[in-house]
């Protein structure tokens, strides 16, 4: 006979099976565990994208309202990629001044990625 002890299941003795062998001894897998780690991970990988994004959109708007070069590789580098990254926000609100433009349409860009990110990640982990 055989018996589940702690995760190992524990075989017959020599004497006990036909031809005398031995059974191996196997341990049992934890699903379980593996799944939670997976969960965690791509919880993790959802709030760094999410963070990330968020951060582009704020440096963008701290270039932009100090005033720093538009011709510099690294303001148009960052404004090149904060666009796609704003979706639908970055004309939402027009006013007169094109920094508060940027300012309030690229900072709620950057509250929404925050939100979003953050819901997605409880829905993530919900299911873990």
């Amino acid at each position: 006979m055989s018996e589940n002890v702690g995760g190992t299941t524990v075989g017959e003795q020599d004497g006990d099976r036909a031809g005398g062998g031995r059974r191996r001894l196997r341990k049992s897998y934890d699903w379980a565990k593996t799944r939670a780690q997976v969960v965690g991970v791509l919880a993790s990988v959802v709030r760094w994208i999410g963070t990330l994004a968020a951060l582009v959109l704020t440096v963008h708007v701290v270039l932009t309202v100090g005033g720093a070069n538009p011709d510099n590789g690294i303001t148009r580098f960052v404004a090149d990629w904060s666009q796609p990254l704003a979706l639908g926000f970055s004309n939402l609100f027009t006013p007169e001044n094109p920094q508060l433009a940027v300012l309030v349409n690229f900072g709620i860009a950057a509250v929404f990625w925050l939100i979003i990110t953050s819901i997605a990640v409880r829905i993530i982990r919900a299911f873990g």
